[in-house]
């Protein structure tokens, strides 16, 4: 009993070490955790899922989304405007924000619409359309969220926090991306029109 939590304990802090070492793989597992997270919300408040109806799939691409791609472009990019912009003050944190909702976010919403159809077994045509159709809603609500919570990380939380803290946000951001492809799926029904129709069959 005591080897074991020996072993469990070395185990455990080998991988600190690891993940302090190479602080992408902090930064991947925390997305690669928390995204899947966001659609279980989406799924149990919008959809009225329980654990026996989720999507199981779709939380496994959630995952393999901001795991293999979250993860490393956001410590990329954090990296970047560290570089870029080394002070933690103010106005600083407000160019990286600006910057970001600019550049990096634009390819993020974009590549996330696309390569999530692609992995729900859709076309590329399928991918293309489905950008084309949901980037703009996404985007307009993204350019006021994202820079309040960058500017906040990047003048308030220790650079080594920085990717961990934004991934919280990105789980309650990636609960917003799930809902609005929810909506796109079930649009709301014109109650009007709706009783229009019906009466217009009937005759």
């Amino acid at each position: 009993m005591l080897q074991s939590k020996h072993i469990l304990s070395e185990m455990f802090r080998n991988f600190v070490n690891f993940t302090n070492k190479y602080k992408v793989i902090r930064g991947m597992i925390s997305y690669g955790m928390l995204w899947p997270c966001g659609s279980l919300i989406e799924q149990t408040v919008i959809e009225k899922r329980t654990f026996q109806t989720y999507d199981w799939m779709k939380c496994v691409r959630f995952s393999l989304f901001g795991f293999f791609f979250m993860g490393p472009t956001i410590y990329v990019w954090i990296r970047l405007a560290g570089c870029m912009w080394p002070r933690t003050d103010i106005k600083s944190s407000l160019c990286k924000a600006i910057t970001e909702q600019t550049a990096y976010d634009p390819m993020a919403i974009s590549s996330f619409l696309f390569f999530m159809t692609l992995m729900e077994g859709n076309t590329f045509d399928d991918a293309k359309r489905e950008v084309s159709d949901k980037f703009l809603d996404a985007y307009k609500v993204g350019v006021i969220y994202w820079p309040c919570v960058q500017t906040v990380n990047f003048a308030f939380v220790p650079a080594r926090n920085q990717v961990i803290f934004t991934s919280f946000f990105s789980m309650c951001w990636t609960t917003f991306l799930a809902y609005v492809k929810f909506l796109q799926l079930h649009p709301p029904v014109d109650v009007d029109h709706h009783a229009v129709d019906i009466h217009f069959l009937e005759m």
